[in-house]
């Protein structure tokens, strides 16, 4: 059973990220303890106070099962980091620095919508917490020829913490009301949840479609080939 739980602990780690390490020690904070193992799952960390910590950079998919036990426990604070700016350094196949430079993709707030649309039901179970955290990071690459093509074959291979902005806890659905710039009974769209939140359709899609299964807006009818969505 040691066993079993050191294998579980060392693949959950051997590719994290400095600043999936970084946000779990802070994260699970004094006297906390991480990759801690609690039931059937390893936490990323579990509070001094009992509550259980969980650092998910991408889809929340792979969150269900694990923070459903979790949350049978205890509380639950899943957080979600978004860098609103990034710092992209180069280095060649031995570690030598070739360049830096500032990346124009600038993440917001409403990227959590990214990873929640996979899982939009982890906001109803009871005592679970979402925390976005919005950071600046550094990625560093590796002019290695084995990344991706829109790279040009160079790697990602880090990334690191490079200054905090702020962070948002939603602690239950109507928390996520703040996403919704419309009155009560006032109907929309994703097109026009889209001009108003300036935001593209894409993301305006994934909204209204999480926030729907979460039952804090619903559909009302449709217009033409658009849904029409009220609160």
């Amino acid at each position: 059973m040691e066993e079993a739980a050191r294998l579980r602990k060392s693949i959950g780690t051997k590719n994290e990220s400095s600043l999936h390490k970084t946000l779990k020690f802070q994260y699970a904070g004094p006297g906390g303890k991480t990759e801690a193992q609690a039931g059937s799952f390893v936490a990323d960390g579990i509070r001094k106070d009992g509550e259980y910590i969980e650092v998910q950079t991408g889809s929340f998919a792979p969150l269900k099962k694990k923070v459903e036990e979790f949350a049978a426990a205890g509380k639950v604070r899943i957080i979600h980091p978004v860098a609103v700016s990034k710092i992209i350094e180069v280095y060649d196949p031995m570690g030598g620095f070739l360049y830096r430079r500032k990346s124009p993709a600038k993440g917001s707030l409403w990227n959590i919508f990214d990873a929640l649309v996979y899982a939009p039901e982890l906001p109803l179970i009871r005592g679970v917490t979402i925390e976005v955290a919005l950071v600046a990071v550094t990625e560093k690459r590796v002019k290695d020829g084995k990344g991706a093509w829109r790279r040009k074959g160079i790697s990602i291979k880090d990334r690191e913490l490079f200054e905090w902005e702020e962070c948002f806890a939603f602690k239950k659905p109507n928390d996520f009301l703040c996403f919704v710039p419309f009155a009560k009974k006032e109907e929309f769209t994703v097109s026009s949840l889209a001009i108003k939140a300036g935001i593209n359709k894409a993301m305006a899609g994934k909204a209204l479609y999480t926030l729907s299964r979460m039952k804090v807006i619903k559909k009302i009818r449709k217009k033409g080939l658009a849904w029409v969505y009220a609160r």
